[in-house]
């Protein structure tokens, strides 16, 4: 079992085997921001912070029998410690919550968390009923507020969907492209029709422009960067000269949008096609826009 499951059937155990899902995300939130290492990272989201990605495990662990979903809850159905599994240093970290917040309810959690941390509140629809007028002005602050037309780049490689999530976020990104020839991603969230999903759910639109893609086979060989380069220059030649509405369309959704993403796979800008998308567009009569790798 991966550990980050084990986290959450432990955070379960300690507050005596059930937990409503709203309290489970906060109480898993707090637990993950004393670690080192987080084992999730969260969302602004309707009621603060979220995992997608807890979400998906406790779906799971649903399936798997270890949990059982109420319609406001999970109920650990299996008899197994799950604390005496956590390494040392988490397993004070879960007592340390345990003693905080153990007799916190849901709406005093939920205000906790917006008033300590007031990014992960800047999407909740409550927040205005349960913080102070100086309260819910600290969330306020925390919302992304530039309107300069700029392009964007950002790829999904090493980064979680909500690390990935924030960026866009942070960045008031309001459509992301998707520059993918297939849209498809063994990694959690990155599926054509998930990435729309999560996307929607922090404001940001999503269209998939496949044509600027690069073939799939072409990518099979490339082990060093001179790899890249001959792909990419084979890419300026042959294909950008091809897309040149498209590029013009993707133009005309930054100029209509304010803010735009374009998005692929990798990391590292030098070893994906967007870079050389993204300078195309702005070589185009009309572009006088700031390009900003994310």
């Amino acid at each position: 079992m991966f550990y980050r499951r084990k986290v959450i059937l432990a955070l379960i155990q300690s507050f005596g085997g059930k937990l409503e899902k709203l309290n489970l995300q906060k109480l898993l939130f707090l637990f993950t921001d004393k670690q080192i290492k987080p084992e999730y990272d969260f969302i602004p989201y309707k009621y603060g912070c979220y995992s997608f990605s807890a979400k998906a495990d406790l779906n799971t662990m649903v399936t798997k029998g270890q949990l059982e979903e109420g319609e406001f809850v999970y109920l650990k159905l299996d008899t197994a410690d799950y604390i005496k599994t956590l390494k040392e240093a988490d397993r004070k970290i879960l007592l340390y919550i345990k003693n905080l917040f153990g007799n916190f309810n849901g709406d005093r959690l939920m205000k906790h968390t917006y008033v300590n941390y007031p990014y992960y509140a800047i999407n909740s629809i409550v927040a205005k009923d349960i913080l102070t007028d100086e309260q819910f002005d600290k969330v306020s602050f925390q919302k992304p507020c530039s309107n300069e037309t700029m392009l964007f780049t950002i790829g999904y490689e090493g980064i979680s969907l909500e690390e990935y999530l924030n960026r866009l976020v942070k960045n008031n990104v309001q459509l992301l492209i998707d520059v993918r020839r297939n849209p498809l991603s063994m990694k959690f969230g990155f599926s054509k029709s998930q990435l729309i999903k999560y996307c929607n759910s922090v404001g940001i639109k999503y269209i998939h422009i496949p044509e600027v893609g690069i073939q799939s086979d072409l990518r099979q060989e490339l082990k060093t960067q001179s790899d890249y380069d001959k792909l990419f220059e084979y890419y300026k030649k042959e294909e950008l000269t091809k897309s040149l509405k498209s590029q013009e369309n993707i133009l005309s959704l930054l100029i209509e949008n304010k803010r735009i993403a374009l998005t692929c796979f990798e990391k590292d800008i030098c070893q994906c096609h967007r870079k050389h998308l993204a300078e195309a567009i702005c070589r185009l009569p009309n572009f006088d826009y700031k390009l900003k790798h994310i």
